[in-house]
């Protein structure tokens, strides 16, 4: 295996790590205004996911720098061609984080609403967004003989990625309510249990179509049918534990099913990264869109030395507030 190829399934790990961890997060977000019916609550929930977001978010920071130095062309096209629909992703990204931070700054309702507007947009664009993305990525874009994106934004609203934008904003919503009824107490917890098994079920049915889609009208392959198999039997799975009000592992499956998902796409996308639908020829793939061997070998030090580092602070940050909450550790305001 070269490492042109290390750094493709490398940079798929990124994501997969990147939608099973802010996925929550985002489910969090987009369930602010239905499961906090007061400001109490929407504190709580906010307190659920206030210590590690901002950690969550280093995951797409470093799966872009990776693509950007592993695969300059892929970065280039993508980030091009895609423009517009991920700098909404990023603007809505950057209220989020500012809303947590300054939401709590003035005792004002009215404030506090707008900021909780934005958290809510600030979660469910970048949810359903990325989905429609990396549906795009996986049918293949309009690519001419020099790898440049010559289609138009109308033309990334087709409906296999508008089909997919569903599946992450419907498996988000479900993620982040199992995650809830984890994390809380009390009535929160009993709304979430119930409220997650509601989302799941719209979520089994949206992701085993578009995964039966992805297999069957758009790009094949053993690998990635045996991944969309144990994506949905780890759906089921986290979804019948919810039911029993086995949380935990509840949660296990639900982040299951979102990794082997990941998993899946990116298995039928190799050996391309993006493909062309004008004519195959033209598609970037792992290798002619990689940067020289030296740069990957530099990359590969790099990554060995600091990656278990970060991955092992980032264990112990979900370790140490690992404990439910709920309104009774929130002080009246």
């Amino acid at each position: 295996m070269d490492l042109s190829t290390i750094w493709f399934i490398l940079i798929a790990i990124l994501f997969t790590g990147y939608f099973v961890l802010e996925g929550f997060d985002f489910g969090v977000g987009i369930l602010l205004p239905l499961l906090g019916r007061d400001d109490r609550q929407r504190r709580v929930l906010i307190n659920t996911i206030g210590p590690v977001w901002d950690g969550n978010e280093v995951w797409v920071l470093t799966a872009g720098g990776a693509m950007f130095a592993a695969f300059p062309e892929w970065y280039a096209t993508l980030f091009s061609g895609f423009y517009l629909p991920l700098l909404l992703i990023l603007v809505a990204l950057i209220l989020r984080g500012v809303a947590f931070e300054y939401r709590g700054k003035r005792d004002d309702p009215q404030w506090k609403s707008w900021w909780d507007r934005a958290i809510f947009f600030g979660s469910l664009l970048p949810a359903l967004l990325w989905g429609v993305a990396f549906g795009n990525i996986v049918r293949g874009v309009r690519l001419d003989a020099t790898h440049e994106y010559v289609g138009g934004f109308w033309a990334l609203l087709n409906p296999y990625a508008l089909l997919g934008g569903l599946v992450t904003l419907s498996l988000f919503t479900t993620h982040g309510a199992v995650f809830l009824a984890l994390k809380t107490t009390g009535e929160i917890r009993e709304r979430a249990n119930v409220l997650a098994g509601r989302t799941g079920l719209a979520a089994a049915a949206l992701a085993v179509g578009f995964l039966a889609w992805t297999l069957f009208g758009v790009r094949g392959g053993a690998a990635a049918a045996v991944l969309a198999m144990f994506a949905a039997l780890a759906l089921v799975g986290g979804l019948a534990a919810n039911l029993v009000r086995r949380e935990g592992w509840a949660f296990a499956g639900t982040a299951a099913a979102i990794a082997l998902a990941v998993a899946c796409l990116f298995a039928a996308l190799f050996p391309d990264v993006l493909p062309s639908i004008v004519d195959p020829a033209n598609s970037l793939t792992v290798d002619n869109a990689s940067s020289t061997s030296y740069t990957l070998k530099i990359m590969t030090w790099v990554a060995v030395v600091f990656t278990p580092i970060v991955l092992a602070y980032q264990g112990w940050t979900y370790w140490v507030f690992r404990k439910r909450i709920g309104v009774d550790h929130i002080p009246q305001a």
